[in-house]
């Protein structure tokens, strides 16, 4: 039985920990302490993701529905309504949700393999970053007349606003590039939602950034200890999952290949190539949402990363691997 040690108990852990013990692993997973975030928003693809990792139709379905999203995006841009389709819950229930009980505490055994869903990584590991902004988030009193299917984006000159809305007129509110109080006096549409700040904001980094390397012998990185993304996108939770999903099959292929060089080599890649579309994807925003030093220097950013993603994935251009389901299999036998 391959025993394996989860550091680590967010989606990516829980996602990690799920596919594996189905695989007939024994698993010990080591608690991190850190702040819940109040409010995430799952796509209808990290929904997916998640339902089919843990075979549950069910997952999220009483959660709060956003509809639409209001956009106000650019110097001067006008609002615009969209079509949306997002589920809002707090991380704290996420995480009840998918978690179950799995050993903690001393292991029975050694470790084979150790997945790094929270940090610190091994030594080896660094950490390339790839911006300096941060993001303040909070909780938020929304106005009477603020719609609980709507999001509301906008972009201003030194930053932009996420205002995702909650139950009974809360609301959780992101600032990225300067404080919450300080964006809100600028904003045109945002504002017209929010009633009151109703909390010091918690702080974090907001920039994509990415560890190198990704895995090791005996060890992977997953979730957002091996990548952190722009929220702006929204995809970090189903990037997360597919991560999680890739980590344990390789691990579970590694009992049937001869040398793990190749398989840590398609996660690094993998792993990678989709840290670079996120690059991608923040590039376009950033482009358009604003002219000034601040919108100048973080698109630059970005450009850098785009680079570094190339440099390193011009070695893997083809890719040895594919999955199937939750299995790698080679795409050219060895």
């Amino acid at each position: 039985m391959v025993n394996v040690a989860i550091r680590g108990e967010g989606v990516a852990a829980c996602c990690c920990a799920n596919l594996l013990v189905k695989a007939g692993c024994r698993i010990n997973q080591e608690h991190a302490q850190r702040a819940r975030l109040p409010a995430v928003m799952l796509s209808d693809n990290a929904l997916k993701l998640i339902r089919d990792v843990f075979g549950r139709s069910d997952l999220f379905h009483a959660a709060l529905r956003i509809r639409r999203r209001v956009v106000a995006w650019g110097p001067g841009a006008k609002a615009l309504v969209l079509e949306h389709s997002a589920a809002v819950v707090s991380e704290q229930s996420v995480l009840e949700s998918l978690g179950f009980d799995i050993a903690s505490g001393p292991p029975e055994a050694a470790a084979d393999w150790t997945i790094f869903a929270s940090r610190p990584l091994p030594p080896a590991a660094i950490e390339h970053r790839f911006g300096t902004r941060l993001a303040f988030a909070g909780p938020v009193e929304l106005k009477a007349a603020a719609d609980s299917e709507t999001c509301w984006i906008e972009s201003l000159e030194n930053g932009w606003l996420f205002l995702i809305p909650g139950p009974n007129g809360s609301g959780s509110l992101i600032a990225v590039g300067a404080p919450a109080d300080s964006l809100l006096s600028q904003s045109r549409v945002v504002a017209q939602q929010v009633a009151q700040l109703s909390a010091p904001a918690s702080e974090f980094p907001a920039y994509p950034r990415i560890m190198s390397p990704l895995c090791g012998p005996g060890w992977l990185s997953c979730g957002s200890a091996a990548m952190a993304f722009d929220p702006l996108c929204g995809d970090g939770t189903a990037h997360a999952v597919r991560e999680a999903i890739l980590a344990s099959a390789v691990i579970r292929a590694s009992a049937k290949e001869p040398s793990d060089d190749q398989l840590f080599a398609h996660y690094e890649a993998r792993l990678t190539a989709g840290f670079r579309r996120h690059l991608l994807l923040c590039q376009q925003y950033y482009k358009s949402g604003g002219i000034g030093e601040w919108w100048t220097s973080e698109l630059a950013a970005l450009e850098r990363g785009v680079e570094w993603c190339d440099h390193r994935l011009r070695p893997a251009a083809n890719f040895q691997y594919r999955l199937d389901g939750f299995e790698l299999s080679r795409i050219h036998p060895a």
